[in-house]
């Protein structure tokens, strides 16, 4: 018997796996990475790009904070939207648009001529950026099916590490590339990532019919357009006045419970529904972790943004020092990370970001316009603990809790509600830092992000689901 035939024997032999139906296909992490930073990316490296836009074009903070809304309003409908296309088509054609997109909105971006159009080029930035991490969750998600593991836990951990380091690093890039060309650099970056985007979709995602029940080619129902399009109003709605809080505008809460009521009404009686609300009502874990993901990057991004304003305006540093006095955030984060990433277990994670959340919290009302830069660096290290550690445990629980036919619209949900806090965030930063990011303004952020911390951390502690989340689940 010939090599070739012994290994077709042993393949064909009841309980015996082949190499290539055993192994994660490694050919599929670079696109699965590369789609799934695209947004991390944009979403911290204009962090440091706020002040000379506003510099360029003559508008306050105010009216610049709409980059970073106009990014996250776009992402948090769009990335469960096109999460449940994938869940439904597969994740080819969605990525290959989206990566498209971002390479059009970058073009715009860096070549717009007011603030109107950039803003403009950021929303478009914000759908193109959508399809990246659904699409690198659906096909863990399908991996792990096709080889019988059931917790790809290094896979998992790779994508987090990938995450959450570029948004990390974003503020240090953008305040390098804002040194060697101008804030119009952090746009043009889409253009070659898009370009490297399209090359490696084509070449290693997989082609895959449309699912549909019995094996159809088809879906088994239409798209739920009216609750998709109910669901967009709720959040446009909600967004906007979380962006513009005020009581001239007690108008958008009444559209959002308006929305919100049509939209559930449509979920219980939709056949196919776009968001199973009877599934998700009847998964409380899941539901936790999305209220706990809200809560954790309120602070997350309000020290993303806020605090990087400060270092410029309120202690004077320039674009590129404020971006490098965020680096020991990225170390800390990626050793965390990659420490603990292959460790199952979730609630101690999130207990530990937790109490460090808390900790860099408090810290902050210790700063002065003349803080020693090792008070600087102190922050940046405590800070990255939780950066380290939230976004792989949150991420690992939505993969266990949620519907496996359902997990890229569900990890889109993951990511809204991710940009529900980056919303709350910036609404935060609006208010505090009304007309200039000073440290009075500084000190009421922290006691508002004190209150957040606190109850994320009693959230964690009161969550019993956790203990049945990780332990015990085996790693490939």
């Amino acid at each position: 018997m010939t090599p070739k035939t012994t290994r077709l024997v042993r393949a064909l032999r009841p309980g015996t796996r082949t190499k290539d139906q055993g192994e994660f296909d490694r050919r599929l992490l670079a696109p699965m990475i590369l789609g799934s930073v695209l947004n991390p990316v944009n979403s911290s490296i204009i962090s440091v790009s706020l002040v000379p836009i506003g510099a360029a074009f003559g508008a306050p903070p105010a009216q610049t904070a709409w980059l970073v809304s106009a990014l996250y309003l776009a992402t948090a409908i769009g990335q469960p939207v096109i999460g449940r296309l994938i869940d439904l088509y597969g994740p080819r054609r969605l990525f290959l648009i989206g990566t498209s997109l971002a390479g059009i909105a970058g073009l715009v971006g860096a070549l717009a001529p007011h603030l109107g159009v950039l803003i403009a080029a950021r929303v478009l930035l914000g759908f193109g950026t959508c399809a990246g991490y659904p699409a690198a969750m659906f096909l863990i998600r399908s991996e792990a099916r096709r080889t019988g593991h059931d917790s790809p836990a290094g896979i998992l951990t790779l994508l987090a590490v990938a995450g959450q380091t570029i948004a990390v690093i974003g503020p240090t890039l953008g305040g390098l590339l804002i040194g060697l060309g101008g804030w119009r650099t952090t746009l043009a970056v889409n253009i070659p990532l898009a370009a490297a985007g399209l090359l490696l979709g084509i070449l290693r995602l997989p082609k895959t019919p449309p699912r549909g029940r019995g094996g159809n080619e088809r879906p088994a129902a239409g798209l739920d357009l009216a609750g998709m399009a109910l669901f967009a109003a709720m959040l446009v709605s909600l967004l906007l006045f979380l962006m513009s809080l005020s009581a001239a505008h007690w108008y958008l809460p009444v559209i959002t419970a308006v929305a919100a009521a049509g939209f559930t009404l449509r979920e219980l009686r939709a056949p196919d529904p776009f968001i199973d609300l009877r599934v998700l009502a009847g998964n409380l874990p899941l539901l936790t972790t999305y209220a706990r993901t809200l809560l954790a990057y309120s602070v997350s991004y309000a020290f993303l943004y806020g605090y990087t304003q400060w270092l410029e305006e309120g202690r004077g540093l320039t674009a590129s020092q404020a971006g490098l006095a965020q680096l020991p955030l990225f170390v800390t984060g990626i050793l965390v990370s990659t420490t603990t990433g292959r460790r199952t277990e979730i609630r101690g994670k999130l207990l530990v970001g937790a109490l460090a959340q808390i900790a860099a919290c408090g810290m902050l009302l210790l700063f002065h316009p003349d803080t020693a830069v090792w008070l600087l660096i102190a922050v940046a290290l405590v800070s990255g603990i939780p950066q380290g550690l939230n976004s792989l445990a949150l991420q690992n629980a939505v993969y266990h809790q949620a519907d496996p036919e359902r997990m890229a619209s569900c990890a889109g949900l993951l990511r809204t509600f991710t940009y529900l806090g980056a919303m709350v965030a910036s609404s935060a930063n609006g208010v505090f830092f009304s007309e200039r990011a000073d440290t009075n303004g500084l000190h009421h952020l922290a006691w508002f992000l004190l209150a957040i911390g606190v109850l994320f951390l009693a959230i964690t502690v009161a969550d019993r689901s956790l203990n049945r989340v990780g332990p015990g689940t085996p790693t490939p």
